[in-house]
């Protein structure tokens, strides 16, 4: 009897602690729906217009033809720069875990011809632990970019490139597909080789003012935190949405545990009625 009394005090209070966990992430998964809601409006007005602006200029870079440019210039690499975007907070699902493990397949053979700017105190965390060169770092802006920190990034890297520390800048994001659905990205920012066409004649002539170099000078830069800023947007997106997934998945769960603890619960309560009314009829039956 002892025993069963036991047994539903303890039903009761991991009913309530998993109660309280529930409200915890059903009230996250309120904030995370409002964050996503305001950063898919965000993404559906820039997405486009940074897709055409990258597109344009990709297509003006490529009709340069063989024209020199420091941030036109192949060379061997030797050492590579990665731009990496994670979060700035976790319960965030996979998000996290998933843009790491693609840049550590990429850098992992190669970890000392590595710098990284990283976006993001979760990537920060996991690659300083592990002892690679994080030479740039950007926190706190995760969940609402701005373009000015789209600059700042693409400056510390065109800077990079153009002095020769790195023969290579990439960045590294994810892509926002729907809310269930968000997918990690590669692409290379330096040097930029243009659209590869497979028309064997262009139909038009590109005239340059003042210079090809000078116009050159402007475009790239701006393709660059272009591109990043557009990156950011995309990674702002895919977190909020998979943050939510998670903590929805979390709330389901909490509520299919507590169902089963309830049913627990009223069969403990049921033994323990059972047991007294035997007692009280052994009780009754021995006083005869």
């Amino acid at each position: 009897m002892k025993y069963l009394a036991e047994s539903t005090r303890d039903i009761k209070r991991r009913i309530r602690g998993i109660t309280n966990t529930k409200q915890i992430t059903k009230a996250m998964e309120l904030v995370s729906s409002a964050k996503l809601r305001k950063a898919r409006e965000k993404l559906e007005k820039t997405r486009p217009y940074f897709n055409t602006v990258r597109e344009s200029i990709q297509e003006v870079l490529s009709a340069t033809g063989n024209m020199r440019h420091p941030f036109l210039e192949i060379r061997e690499v030797k050492r590579s720069l990665y731009i990496v975007i994670t979060a700035d907070g976790g319960l965030a699902g996979g998000y996290n875990s998933n843009v790491i493990r693609v840049v550590e397949s990429e850098i992992k053979s190669r970890k000392d011809e590595v710098d990284l700017i990283v976006i993001g105190r979760k990537g920060k965390d996991y690659f300083k632990s592990r002892g690679y060169n994080v030479v740039g770092e950007f926190l706190d802006i995760t969940e609402a970019p701005a373009f000015s920190d789209a600059v700042q990034i693409g400056q510390l890297a065109m800077e990079k490139y153009e002095n020769r520390e790195v023969d290579e800048v990439k960045l590294v994001y994810t892509e926002f597909i729907t809310t269930l659905s968000q997918e990690n990205k590669i692409i290379k920012l330096l040097p930029n080789e243009g659209v590869k066409s497979d028309k064997k004649e262009k139909t038009s002539v590109i005239e340059y003012e003042p210079s090809p170099e000078e116009v050159l000078d402007f475009l790239i830069p701006k393709y660059i935190e272009s591109t990043i800023y557009g990156g950011l947007i995309e990674s702002s997106c895919s977190e909020q949405g998979s943050r939510r997934t998670a903590m929805q998945s979390a709330t389901d769960n909490a509520e299919e545990m507590i169902d089963e603890l309830t049913l627990s619960y009223n069969r403990a309560r049921q033994a323990a009625i059972t047991s007294e009314i035997s007692e009280i009829v052994a009780g009754a039956e021995a006083l005869k």
